[in-house]
């Protein structure tokens, strides 16, 4: 590739990944009608055009969409290798992007930054929370957090929590005038706060297991959420029965503020794994969190 092509490339990555030109100016830190510019100069020297440009959005055309997928990966192994020279540091350095879902967010992750950063300064955390299975190589995230069972094979997965289990609970109002359910069928009769996860498309079935026996319960009520806080919220209200994390209702069962049911039926499934690319060379920024995070239990 000729030498003048290299930064008007990165330019059309930029331009590419973000979907605008305003963003990918102010990633780049230059001007917008500079960028349009290298990108039309880009376009003629390659003979093809890159991107279909509308009023109101961007995007890869067919060339542009195999140009992204043959060579964005490989700056970004560029981009990996260069950060990785922080390792000569006295201190490790740089920033980590993670993705995860609320709970893991707020149950391993906060706790561990909370405790790390501090020890060192230089290293920076951007944390985005996403109940979506996000892609982190095409989203350039160092990391993601899911559940074991749900880490692709093509990853390096390290344990960062115990095993998880959930838990069916209602307020002592709710059940003063409802009576409890015995068997998970019996949900079907209840208010029930329900879970939408982009993972699953729709409403997410209440799952169960007893003795070898699963089962899902799809439950109808008044209020459906995506997050824990506002079935959080709902259910100490009194407004119906929450499918939640049990660590997340511990306090609140102690004080008899919510009253759990169906506990025989909650079996425990794996905890939450820190996953990454295995093709990438992680900088000791990353060492460092990844050893702060993996789990000795």
């Amino acid at each position: 590739m000729l030498r003048e092509n290299l930064n008007d490339v990165l330019g059309f990555l930029a331009v590419a990944r973000e979907g605008s030109f305003t963003r990918a100016a102010a990633r780049l830190g230059i001007s917008q009608s500079a960028l349009s510019h290298a990108l039309r100069n880009l376009e003629a020297r390659l003979g093809v055009r890159l991107l279909a440009r509308t009023t109101r959005s961007v995007a890869p055309t067919a060339a542009g969409e195999r140009l992204l997928r043959s060579i964005g990966p490989r700056f970004d192994e560029i981009e990996t290798e260069l950060a990785g020279l922080s390792e000569l540091r006295d201190k490790p350095a740089g920033t980590i992007r993670i993705t995860a879902g609320e709970h893991a967010a707020d149950s391993v992750l906060w706790p561990a930054l909370r405790k790390l950063l501090p020890l060192y300064p230089d290293i920076k955390v951007e944390l985005v929370t996403d109940y979506g299975l996000t892609d982190i190589v095409a989203e350039r995230f160092d990391a993601g957090v899911r559940l074991g069972e749900q880490v692709a094979k093509d990853m390096i997965a390290v344990r960062i929590g115990p095993d998880l289990r959930m838990a069916v609970v209602g307020s002592p109002a709710y059940f003063a005038v409802r009576a409890r359910p015995r068997k998970p069928q019996d949900l079907t009769e209840h208010n029930c706060i329900n879970i939408r996860l982009p993972t699953l498309g729709g409403i997410y079935a209440w799952e169960f297991e007893k003795r070898g026996r699963t089962l899902k319960v799809r439950v109808d009520g008044q209020l459906v959420f995506n997050n824990i806080t506002m079935r959080m919220n709902a259910v100490r209200a009194g407004l119906g029965l929450a499918y939640l994390p049990e660590d997340q209702v511990g306090d609140d069962l102690a004080k008899g503020k919510l009253v759990r049911v169906l506990e025989d039926w909650c079996a425990p499934f794996a905890g939450y794994h820190l996953y990454f690319p295995s093709r990438r060379q992680p900088t000791s920024a990353f060492t460092v969190l990844v050893d702060a995070l993996r789990y000795r239990g």
